[in-house]
This record gives structure tokens, C-alpha cells and sequence, in this order.
């Protein structure tokens, strides 16, 4: 597989205007985490194939999970 993480980077980022790259290192390694402590992955990936960042990463860049407490909307 081979996973371009400068385009997934850049996708998230233009989907959600209000994350920077520092708010989205922070939503990886936390639902990274999540994997690791045996969270079922939103894609049907075997999670042992694939980093589970890289595969964190990948879930947010196609919206299938949501990180509480960063908001698209402008307040």
C-alpha cells in the first residue's frame, strides 16, 4: 500500500480550515493511541499491516472520525 502522506496532510487541512498541522499531529496521535489500546479501525484495513498513525491519518482525511474540541466553525 502505498499511502502519500503529504496529500492525506493536505486534504485534511483544506477540509478543516481551522486545524494547523500542530491540531492535526494531536488528533493522529491520539486516535493513534486509540488503536494501539485495540479501538476497531473505520477503514477495512488489517490494522496490522499499516502503521497505526498512518492509519489514524488516513481515517481523518476521509471525515470518518471526528476529534472533539476543534471546531470548522468560526466563532
Amino acid at each position: 500500500m502505498n499511502i502519500k502522506v503529504e496529500e492525506l496532510t493536505a486534504k485534511v487541512l483544506n477540509d478543516h480550515p481551522n486545524m494547523d498541522r500542530y491540531k492535526l499531529a494531536l488528533a493522529v496521535a491520539k486516535r493513534s493511541d486509540e488503536l494501539l489500546d485495540g479501538a476497531t479501525s473505520k477503514l477495512n484495513i488489517d490494522p496490522n499491516s499499516i502503521k497505526s498513525a498512518d492509519l489514524a491519518l488516513m481515517e481523518l482525511a476521509e471525515g470518518l472520525i471526528v476529534v472533539k474540541g476543534f471546531s470548522d466553525k468560526e466563532e
